[in-house]
């Protein structure tokens, strides 16, 4: 059998091992496929792995030995889920295997928003602290997030997470999700979306992306934060409005944003957050820590060995 790695470079620049994959079958690995490329490489495939090479319609009716397609992550957008069920080709996913990493990042963004540490390590190495006239100096106000009201956009794996530190930190979390559990988990209170716009002092984006939530984040609801309030997303970049978030942001409506991912990616100069005052961007490297890595291709793994054995797991269509 056949196996196909349109995109590896990403998962695995090098630190990782392919051997378990490679154990499967004869394995082609590819760093990059651009699009032209995508059905000569993935042709006489019948397992196809692909972490953003996009699979779309016209591309599997090219593929006629293709049997499977595992995405190298959790979100699926790039695969026709619909074509790919009508002709019975299974797709899979890889939940979960970020999440650590993840509630990792949004905090290291809220915390540079909050007490700059970067700015300031940054200061000290310009010798601006050997030239002060105290024993310490600070160049921006620094905030406590204790009893800072803390918004969770989405309750699963991520947002469940993010909200048990924002709750070590003291502060009170609201969650807005289409399916609050119950019972409610402790010291969580769960509220419409524009109760927790209104009321955050930062408002942390973990819910997946759908019709329903592209610019979730707009105009309107950007006039609902506090102007002392922080955006946060690691979650997916059309998420939110990136011209109206600039606006807001330049203008003083919001006090910043950290962001780990864009509605285009990698981003083109033109986008209007790159320049946006006290906006930090992060190229999408939520994901990325060693740890999630090697969970990510040990699933990939799995969920290849488990369609050959005929109980395919992790199916999304």
């Amino acid at each position: 059998m056949k196996i196909a790695v349109l995109d590896g470079h990403t998962l695995n620049p090098g630190d990782l091992s392919w051997a378990p994959l490679e154990a499967l079958g004869a394995c082609r690995v590819y760093e990059r496929t651009a699009p032209a490329d995508t059905v000569a490489r993935a042709r006489d495939a019948a397992v196809v792995l692909t972490n953003k090479t996009v699979l779309d319609a016209a591309s599997l009716a090219a593929l006629p030995d293709l049997r499977y397609i595992g995405v190298l992550a959790t979100g699926t957008n790039v695969v026709d889920l619909a074509a790919a069920r009508a002709r019975g080709i299974p797709v899979t996913n890889v939940p979960g295997y970020s999440t650590p990493s993840v509630v990792q990042l949004t905090f290291a963004l809220l915390l540079e928003l909050t007490h700059h540490v970067g700015l300031h390590a940054e200061g000290v190495r310009a010798g601006r602290w050997s030239r002060s006239p105290d024993f310490c100096y600070w160049e921006t106000p620094l905030l406590e997030l204790a009893g800072r009201t803390f918004g969770c956009v989405g309750f699963g794996h991520v947002g469940r997470g993010v909200a048990r530190v924002a709750s070590a930190f003291g502060c009170p979390v609201l969650v807005h999700t289409r399916t609050p559990p119950v019972p409610s988990p402790a010291g969580i209170e769960f509220v419409d979306l524009e109760t927790l716009f209104r009321t955050s002092d930062v408002v942390s984006l973990h819910c997946p992306l759908t019709d329903a939530t592209r610019h979730l984040v707009n105009t309107e609801r950007l006039a609902w934060m506090k102007p002392a309030a922080f955006l946060l997303n690691t979650g997916r970049g059309p998420l939110v409005d990136e011209t109206a978030l600039a606006a807001a942001l330049n203008e003083g409506r919001l006090a910043g944003a950290g962001l780990d991912v864009l509605s285009v990616e990698p981003p083109p100069a033109t986008n209007p957050l790159l320049t946006a005052r006290n906006c930090l961007i992060t190229p999408h490297l939520g994901w990325a820590t060693r740890a999630a890595r090697e969970r990510l291709l040990a699933q990939a793994v799995d969920n290849v060995r488990a369609f050959l054995a005929g109980r395919p797991q992790n199916v999304v269509n």
